[in-house]
């Protein structure tokens, strides 16, 4: 676990490593205040601790009389702040001198450096948001693409917080009411009702189980589609990548065997991430190397959450792409749902693909023409299922909440059964409380040391 100390005064560079026009050094603790007027001059009469909370200050940093930098210096008075406690933020010129300058100046002055994630660990520790926020925190900074963006967005504002907020609620009260049953155990009263609670259980379990579905789509949205682009030699796979990506991103030469490893670039359609592969050619080889790279398309294939199979309509037949398309399913089994059919080279053929594929939904490209491509990229973004997001449904991301929901849907269940067998109050009681705990531990409200150490080690220095 992060050694976190109330006590201490922190800082960070909160802007990206390295130089640029301005760099933003991050300061909070009860003595941030204090610290930063030991090293700045203020060009009007008020000091940083006279400063109104969300006001900003132009002045000098000194090293004693030396004059180091022309900064801005934003000033938040707890509990205003991210963190809830007492907090500077210097806006200096980029130079990464300036910026070692200052932090040293800090250093000197009783600042320490913050751990990964401390900041926002203390905002946690300081209620100005939840566990699940704290997370989405680190998803916000990590998020690449519109999709990624608007679900940590969603999230660090409570929309999923408040959802188990309100299911935590209803399970308490009648947990209250199965614990008070326990009071009076020796008089036979029964509290709670069992039919109401078996439809409020079976209300929660089918909440539970839409956030766990989502989990699909969050990690899609998350991590990236990925695609992988197979077919064999000289189908022009590295043809389409370069045309998808809209450069030349992968060697493209008739000879067969070109590509004899994977090559691997990523773009966003319509708000989601996708990961191109483009795989060695598929066909019977005796040189070693080559059979290693189709190998390794094979797993890519097996791995991928698209398979994008590309051939040559103006040598392929229909029952020939019916029979490869059928040997690729002995090695996937659910190639099926996750496979486009892509013809590519259609500028140098007459007969429609319509026509000579009939019955078999392929989709026409030119990849060196770079004819159908959008085509394309439409039938891609068929796979993700972009209506929950643009309804603003809570979506999950993240495996630890998944793992909590999972562990709160089982003892839910249990209870259910234990209604069903008339266990004793107390037995059941157990099961209820089992379930507040998985929920409580996706918000905070339940924690343990490891758990926190876990998920702000992982968070930039400056987070």
């Amino acid at each position: 676990m992060i050694n976190y100390s109330p006590d201490d005064t922190i800082m960070a560079l909160a802007s990206p490593t390295g130089a640029g026009a301005i760099a933003v050094i991050r300061m909070s603790g009860k003595d941030a205040f204090k610290i930063a007027d030991q090293i700045f001059r203020a060009k009007g009469k008020k000091t940083i601790s006279e400063a109104k909370s969300h006001t900003i200050i132009f002045g000098d940093i000194l090293d004693g009389e030396e004059l180091v930098d022309e900064v801005l210096v934003s000033v938040f008075r707890n509990p205003k702040s991210f963190t809830g406690e007492d907090s500077v933020e210097i806006s200096c010129h980029g130079s990464t001198f300036i910026q070692k300058r200052i932090l040293n100046l800090l250093s000197k002055n009783g600042c320490r450096m913050a751990k990964p994630g401390e900041y926002t660990m203390r905002a946690f520790l300081n209620r100005k948001m939840d566990l699940s926020q704290a997370e989405a925190v680190a998803d916000l900074i990590a998020s690449s693409s519109e999709a990624a963006h608007k679900i940590a967005m969603h999230q660090m504002r409570g929309g999923f917080a408040n959802e188990l907020k309100v299911l935590r609620e209803e399970l308490v009260h009648f947990a209250s009411l199965i614990e008070l049953e326990l009071d009076f155990a020796e008089e036979d009263v029964e509290f709670a009702d069992r039919t109401q609670m078996t439809e409020l259980i079976n209300r929660i379990i089918t909440k539970i189980n839409q956030l766990i579905s989502s989990f699909e789509l969050g990690n899609v949205i998350k991590e990236g589609v990925q695609v992988a682009i197979i077919g064999e030699p000289n189908a022009g796979k590295s043809t389409l990548l370069n045309a998808l990506l809209n450069e030349d991103r992968a060697i493209v030469s008739d000879i067969a065997g070109t590509t004899r490893d994977t090559v691997e670039d990523e773009m966003v359609i319509e708000g989601i991430r996708y990961r191109f592969i483009d795989t060695a050619g598929i066909r019977h080889t005796t040189d070693t190397i080559e059979s290693l790279g189709i190998e390794r398309t094979m797993q890519k294939a097996e791995q991928a959450d698209v398979v994008m199979f590309l051939f040559d309509a103006c040598t392929y037949t229909q029952e020939r792409l019916k029979s490869e398309i059928s040997e690729l399913k002995t090695r996937k089994s659910d190639l099926e749902e996750r496979l486009i059919l892509v013809a590519n080279k259609t500028d140098k053929t007459a007969v429609s693909v319509a026509t000579k594929f009939a019955n078999i939904n392929a989709i026409s490209i030119s990849a060196k023409e770079k004819t159908g491509i959008e085509e394309l990229k439409s039938r891609l973004t068929e796979f993700v299922n972009l209506s929950a997001l643009k309804e603003d449904q809570t979506i999950v991301t993240n495996t630890r909440h998944i793992e909590a929901l999972s562990g709160a849907k089982k003892s839910l269940q249990e209870v259910l059964q234990g209604f069903e067998n008339q266990m004793s109050g107390d037995l059941v009681a157990i099961d209820i409380r089992r379930s507040l705990f998985h929920l409580g531990s996706i918000t905070g409200e339940i924690t343990t040391d490891d758990l926190l150490g876990n998920i702000f080690s992982k968070f930039c220095i400056g987070k």
